[in-house]
């Protein structure tokens, strides 16, 4: 008998409750350790061990609990089961199925519901690797063979981290379930051990690889004011930081649509039961812009709401990083968005004070920052164990109360990250979408994104973005005095100087998600209206040294249509946006000549 099932067997008692929080007597108990509390068999984990007694984190409602029932461990810690059935999926904090839960208990997750997270009555077709043969040497990350999970990703079936040896037998192709085997492997100690399709991971314990890489190319998202001025690497680490109506939830859910990762994992973390479903809803609908197939091919949710128990949010985050790093370490690029890290370090909150330690900062435990450091470090772009490259770029939303940047989640986790995307809830309210303040945000990618951008769409690119957001900095100052004394204070150069400002925030930074033709922007089309918009400032900040006024130029009609051709031509109709820019020159000319031809007549006068 193995460890686990003799830990199994092992049984204890409630001692005392304290909410989310239960004291408990099980001889042999380990920290991190999975137990099963009361009749009804609610799932904790041990968190701490004073003397004889365990303390233990429930992922359940304790309500109706009592002093004296029994506990029984498990032997393992959090865990999760990582194989193919995992896409399309739909989980909760714990990875337990909401579809199956569904149909088991009905509207209402009953307590103390134990499914497993795959179906294993389904049958995968699988292919062993052909250059495997028995007696070889094999090891964590060595590829056994492949499942076509979806019809876009094909799952790569590896040996578990931790495990090597020589390789007994391997499974013919065939169809097997989750619990067949698919090899043997005879490791050092001469036991032989049994692979199959899927193997358990805890959740706490980040998955290991060859070495660390850095990030290369950026996250393409479609978003303008993400991919021209604030870009991400895939890799990377990001936070979208933002009051309540700010669209934080929006613009997460754009990144999870339109990013051109290969896996997509949404965590909902405490957030609003509406936006949940909402997201629930949608999801399975949309269409993969990059394949033509169905956007939960490559995506799986795990929702956990704020009416949810509380400590599931703190499970909820690693769960799917955990799921995140399996398909990493199959070589594909994986986007995890979390939101929000702040209802995640709520929980941690509450659990510290219902613990009775110190707190820090606003109710904060001490260790707020380190955990959250640990967890963003879980991303990066690496090389794995079988020779291939993989990334998990984790996007944290954070949710700061009365927008205020200053409290202890958003500001440690924006000296964290390496992208920085805050929305603003003035632009929010001025109906400019997506808010992401130019002024507060940053990315410390961006010369890493230009080798990209020089070397795919334009070699001008971070010329031109340098230009903009310089344009943008000194229409930041020219309003406040605007706002101070009125724009007739100002000269023509400075009005124009604003206009400039207003073409890019109309024609390049503002996107709607909800137009068909706008909501995603290819990198080109990107380039194409900011080189368009800083042209167009350019040509005029020419004649206005000229002597243009600036009225004449502001009366151009074709300043009225860099603010809509955005939304009137598609990605794939760039000629047409050239088409434009020649009209641009035609008319700047046509004002240069008019001017000339007015200046000539004067002197002669």
């Amino acid at each position: 008998m193995d460890d686990a099932v003799k830990d199994a067997n092992r049984t204890g008692r409630v001692r005392d409750i304290n909410g989310p929080i239960v004291t408990i007597e099980l001889p042999g108990a380990r920290s991190g350790e999975q137990v099963k509390l009361g009749e009804l068999g609610l799932l904790g984990e041990v968190i701490s061990l004073r003397g004889g007694d365990a303390i233990v984190q429930t992922y359940e409602s304790t309500d109706g609990l009592r002093p004296g029932e029994p506990v029984r461990g498990l032997g393992r810690p959090l865990s999760v089961e990582l194989g193919p059935g995992l896409l399309g999926g739909i989980f909760d904090g714990v990875q337990r199925p909401l579809e199956a839960i569904a149909l088991a208990s009905g509207d209402h997750i009953r307590r103390g519901i134990d499914l497993n997270a795959l179906d294993r009555a389904r049958e995968w077709r699988f292919t062993p690797n052909p250059a495997l043969e028995p007696g070889a040497r094999i090891g964590g990350g060595t590829l056994l063979g492949t499942v076509p999970e979806t019809a876009t990703i094909e799952h790569r079936v590896l040996v578990p981290p931790g495990i090597e040896g020589e390789l007994e037998e391997i499974a013919p192709a065939g169809d097997y379930d989750l619990e067949a085997t698919i090899a043997r492997v005879r490791d050092a100690h001469g036991a032989s051990r049994r692979l199959g399709l899927y193997h358990r991971w805890p959740v706490r314990q980040p998955r290991p690889y060859r070495r660390r890489d850095d990030g290369v190319a950026p996250l393409i998202t479609g978003q303008r004011v993400i991919d021209t001025f604030f870009p991400q690497l895939k890799g990377g680490k990001g936070a979208v930081p933002g009051p309540f109506g700010a669209g934080k939830t929006v613009v997460q859910q754009q990144i999870a649509r339109w990013s051109n990762a290969d896996i997509v994992i949404y965590v909902g973390c405490g957030e609003r039961g509406n936006e949940l479903v909402d997201v629930l809803e949608t999801f399975p609908q949309l269409d993969d812009p990059y394949t033509g197939r169905k956007l939960m091919e490559r995506t799986l949710l795990v929702a956990n709401t704020s009416n949810m128990p509380v400590v599931a949010r703190e499970a909820s985050v690693y769960v799917g990083l955990t799921m995140a790093e399996y398909y990493r370490d199959m070589g594909y690029d994986v986007v995890m968005l979390a939101d929000s890290t702040s209802r995640w370090a709520e929980a941690l909150r509450e659990v510290s004070g219902r613990l009775g330690q110190m707190p820090v900062e606003e109710g904060y435990p001490a260790y707020l920052a380190s955990r959250l450091a640990a967890l963003y470090e879980r991303a990066g772009r690496v090389e794995t164990f079988a020779g291939a490259s993989g990334s998990v770029t984790l996007i944290g939303a954070v949710s700061p109360p009365g927008g205020d940047f200053s409290e202890p989640v958003t500001s440690h986790t924006k000296d964290i990250v390496e992208t920085f995307w805050a929305l603003s809830k003035e632009l929010a309210d001025a109906r400019h979408y997506p808010s992401i303040d130019w002024v507060g945000s940053f990315s410390g990618h961006v010369h890493t994104a230009a080798e990209w951008w020089h070397q795919e769409i334009d070699p001008n690119w971070e010329q031109r973005r340098t230009a903009a957001l310089a344009l943008l900095a000194r229409d930041a100052e020219l309003s406040r005095i605007v706002n101070l004394v009125g724009p007739e204070a100002l000269s023509d150069p400075q009005r124009w100087e604003l206009e400039g400002a207003a073409l890019i925030k109309e024609g390049v930074l503002q996107q709607s998600a909800l137009d068909d033709i706008d909501t995603f922007c290819s990198p080109a089309k990107q380039f194409a209206l900011l080189d368009l918009a800083i042209e167009i400032y350019r040509s005029g900040e020419s004649l206005i040294r000229l002597g243009v006024p600036v009225s004449e130029l502001q009366n151009l009609p074709l300043l009225a249509k860099m603010r809509r051709i955005k939304s009137l031509y598609s990605s794939e109709e760039l000629d047409r946006i050239q088409g434009f820019r020649d009209e641009v020159v035609e008319a700047m000319e046509g004002v240069r000549g008019e001017y000339a031809k007015h200046d000539g007549e004067t002197e002669e006068k």
